[in-house]
């Protein structure tokens, strides 16, 4: 696993569980890099979907993704607060200069009041049968769920009150004008 390095950009590449690629975003600024907790944040990146479609993100995030949990947390800040995008996910690694991760389907939208929703079942259940998901990464899957909801509900990691707001004036010193 390459070390990532603070202030440079990374792309990040999402998977399915069969191997196909699902999206891929451009570039990330690494904030935070170690083997096990990757800090990035990007503003206006492009992104490209398993179709190729491109479209570009419409606001400053910021994304946590660590080594040893199945989930991703993208804190995006918007005039009306930060709402969460979550994604149960397979744990990241770092692999031919990229960040990669299986998606699982599964997303938890977490509101500015820190109120959530569930998203995605039916979607996560069409796939599990389709792509034979082993039953042990099922059981996997489902207990990230609950633990994810247990770091929203406790402001864990990337909920805490100040998380978001401190990286993100943190990737304010890396970033470079756009021309």
């Amino acid at each position: 696993m390459i070390q990532p390095v603070e202030g440079e950009p990374i792309e990040i590449q999402s998977y399915k569980h069969d191997g196909h690629i699902h999206r891929i975003w451009d570039e990330t600024m690494i904030l935070k890099g170690t083997q096990t907790l990757m800090i990035g944040g990007n503003d206006r990146t492009v992104v490209t979907e398993s179709d190729g479609r491109k479209w570009v993100t419409r606001e400053p995030a910021i994304c946590y993704f660590h080594s040893q949990h199945w989930f991703n947390v993208i804190g995006m800040i918007r005039e009306d607060g930060i709402y969460y995008y979550c994604n149960i996910s397979s744990p990241f690694i770092l692999e031919e200069g990229a960040l990669k991760y299986i998606d699982y389907d599964l997303d938890i939208k977490v509101f500015p009041d820190m109120t959530y929703t569930i998203l995605d079942e039916d979607e996560y259940e069409e796939h599990r049968k389709k792509m034979n998901y082993p039953l042990v990464i099922d059981r996997i899957l489902k207990y990230n769920l609950e633990n994810l909801q247990n770091w929203i509900r406790q402001r864990k990691g990337p909920f805490a009150p100040d998380f978001i707001d401190t990286w993100y004036e943190r990737y304010l010193t890396y970033r470079r004008p756009r021309i």
